[in-house]
């Protein structure tokens, strides 16, 4: 439904107050989420909203503001399981105890069982999907089911859906009828990047291999290690990344990274700069992401203006258009890594274009725009809540191989009418 003209015109135009619910806060470091809160919540700042961010309790503790957001941080259970959702459902409490939000905006399917009590307070919601959690292979019998309950009760109870890839709007179309807004991330577009903080690890320009991921199954860094060892690379493999609850598949990253000199493991880097000066400067960026839907690490290499090698998965090709090249085998990559070597003008040629489509197509002002535009609607009353009741049982959706769209059609950031 949709409010009187009246409602609306006064709407776009008043200070909207707007939570932002489920991810682990600002400042944020390389994550997907927290990437996104900071980058869309301060332009809903500077467009005059008030807006708060809901932020888990770290080692540091965050500053009341920053970058003119409020941030409440909150406890949470140092568990696999229950980390994200013990802190959403503090966080969800504070929102309704105090003065309501007029929009909230809840990241993950994940935290669809706190949406109703921010609906019953009167707070229009909105959740961000994410990608196909339920097919992550971290998690066990019991988690992707819980994952698939979550997406059902995220179809039934929220105001709006969020997805950040073509598709995630494909899957929740096919699988639950529902129509989703397709709202992409965005990215910093880098030029003439420093090198001095790349000194500091020992690295030159142009000098290295980059892989910047959690250590989870899905994101294959083994299948990135285990290609680029069989691999004749004269140019070291730095790896970023660390998993705190996979430590199994941890353990066989790092035997396979021991055994060969050329791999340098620098754990985590939460240095932004360094970061993105290793960006910036890699020979290649080796992206081995499955399943979360458009990665914002795969936007960051290409905004730096690097070539890049990625998993071959509909998501990433929708990214990378027809400059992408692709592996979904250590072998493969192998191949490619040589062949960025020997070609290093190609190489030049493919990051240059990577940069210019990431400068076209994804821009954090327009996603921002599309944040306040989806904020305004749900606050004045659209809705899809209970437009479809979901569908339990055993998913019978595969994900496409490809893209079965041409690649100049993916997203820009704006919300489909």
């Amino acid at each position: 439904m949709t409010a009187g003209t009246n409602q609306s015109a006064h709407t776009s135009h008043r200070r909207m107050r707007i939570a932002m619910i489920g991810t682990r806060g600002v400042p944020a470091a390389y994550g997907g989420f927290e990437t996104a809160v900071e980058e869309i919540g301060r332009r809903l700042v500077d467009r005059g909203h008030d807006v708060t961010v809901y932020c888990r309790r770290a080692d540091q503790p965050v500053p009341p503001k920053y970058l003119g957001m409020k941030l409440v941080e909150l406890p949470s259970l140092r568990h696999k399981v229950l980390e994200t959702l013990s802190h959403t459902g503090l966080s969800v409490l504070h929102a309704t105890l105090h003065r309501p939000a007029d929009v909230a905006f809840v990241f993950n399917a994940a935290n669809a069982p706190f949406v109703p009590l921010l609906r019953l307070r009167g707070i229009p919601t909105v959740v961000h999907v994410d990608g196909l959690e339920w097919k992550r292979d971290k998690w066990g019998g019991a988690g992707r089911r819980y994952y698939r309950w979550a997406e059902e009760a995220s179809v039934r109870e929220a105001d709006a859906l969020i997805a950040d890839a073509q598709g995630i709007v494909d899957y929740y179309r096919d699988e639950f009828s529902i129509p989703t807004e397709l709202i992409s991330y965005g990215t910093r577009i880098l030029h003439d990047t420093p090198t001095d903080r790349l000194s500091e690890l020992g690295l030159r320009p142009g000098g290295y291999h980059l892989v910047v991921a959690r250590f989870e199954p899905e994101n294959h860094v083994d299948v990135i290690v285990e290609g680029y060892s069989s691999s004749g690379a004269r140019l070291p493999l730095v790896v970023v990344g660390s998993a705190p609850y996979a430590a199994d598949h941890t353990t066989r990253i790092s035997d396979l990274a021991a055994a060969d000199p050329r791999i340098r493991m620098l754990g985590s880097v939460w240095d932004q700069e360094q970061l993105d000066q290793l960006y910036a400067h890699a020979n290649t960026y080796l992206h081995g992401h499955s399943v979360g839907g458009t990665n914002p690490s795969l936007l960051r290499a290409m905004g730096a203006g690097t070539n890049v090698i990625a998993w071959d998965v509909v998501f990433n090709r929708e990214v990378l258009g027809t400059n992408g090249a692709f592996f979904s085998e250590a072998g493969a990559l192998s191949t490619l890594i040589e062949d960025a070597e020997a070609s290093p003008e190609r190489a030049a040629e493919v990051a240059a274009a990577l940069q210019e489509r990431a400068d076209n197509l994804y821009n954090w002002d327009s996603v921002a725009a599309s944040y306040e535009s989806l904020a305004k609607r749900v606050a004045v009353g659209y809705s899809t809540h209970r437009q479809s009741n979901g569908r339990a049982g055993v998913s019978t959706w595969s994900l496409p191989d490809s893209v079965s769209r041409h690649p100049s059609t993916a997203p820009s950031g704006g919300i489909p009418s």
